[in-house]
């Protein structure tokens, strides 16, 4: 049992029913459950991919869907050129192939769902997954609380769910978007062509006009870590911060 009685996440076979090539390195991928399951925005999933000899790999993936979605979940998965998992799924996955998983996991890394205080978003590349699904939660929930995401990327190709995130920036003005391209120069006057530092942290804190009261970090140890940093030197209390880590 876990922790409070509830019970521990099982295995289950799902099937995938879409594939959306996302960014020239991350595809995203719909499954459907067999067993459909209530996440948390911030939640992920571990994915078990079994090889004919026996050989086991497993990885966890943050959940990019909002909780309010159907029985399908989406996946965002980056290729890896080293990695053991994400390329069967860019070269051999398809349409109609069962892939095992469980979930929903994780406690630390969850959206306020009843919070109306300023929140802070920045994650880097595929760390924008798990952010991603709060701001669909947000937006499927109509909530208001001023919220701001820094999403670090090489190009404007590269950036996740790109489109989308400019869209509801445009619609709902208590939602403050700014990208920190680090490979070439930005195209709107409200990014960074940069990589996120000190400053770039401090200027989104100045977009929300008060400081935030939730603040999630999501990307590699080192992008991680500057970035905790940029948000203490602002001023923020470390008790307000909160962590996802991937990689090296």
């Amino acid at each position: 049992m876990t922790e409070g009685g509830a019970r521990p996440a099982s295995w289950q076979t799902c099937t995938i029913a879409r594939i959306i090539q996302q960014t020239p390195s991350i595809k995203s991928f719909f499954l459907r459950l067999n067993e459909p399951f209530v996440h948390v925005a911030g939640q992920h999933v571990d994915v078990r991919l079994t090889a004919p000899d026996g050989y086991v790999a497993l990885r966890s993936y943050s959940i990019a869907s909002s909780p309010s979605a159907s029985n399908v979940i989406e996946l965002a998965i980056e290729r890896l050129p080293d990695g053991e998992v994400s390329p069967f799924f860019h070269d051999f996955a398809a349409v109609g192939d069962e892939i095992e998983l469980r979930g929903p996991l994780g406690g630390h890394f969850l959206w306020p769902e009843r919070s109306t205080a300023p929140v802070l978003l920045i994650g880097a590349g595929s760390g924008v997954v798990p952010l991603m699904a709060m701001i669909r939660q947000r937006r499927d929930l109509a909530q208001t609380a001023p919220t701001a995401l820094l999403l670090s990327s090489r190009t404007r190709r590269d950036v996740l769910f790109a489109d989308e995130l400019l869209s509801l920036e445009t619609a709902d003005p208590t939602f403050k978007l700014a990208l920190a391209i680090t490979r070439e120069a930005p195209v709107r006057a409200c990014d960074f062509g940069r990589r996120i530092d000190n400053a770039m942290v401090a200027e989104l804190i100045a977009r929300l006009r008060h400081m935030p009261a939730h603040v999630f970090i999501c990307g590699s140890n080192p992008f991680v870590e500057i970035a905790a940093d940029g948000a203490l030197m602002a001023g923020l209390d470390a008790a307000v911060i909160k962590t996802e880590r991937y990689g090296g």
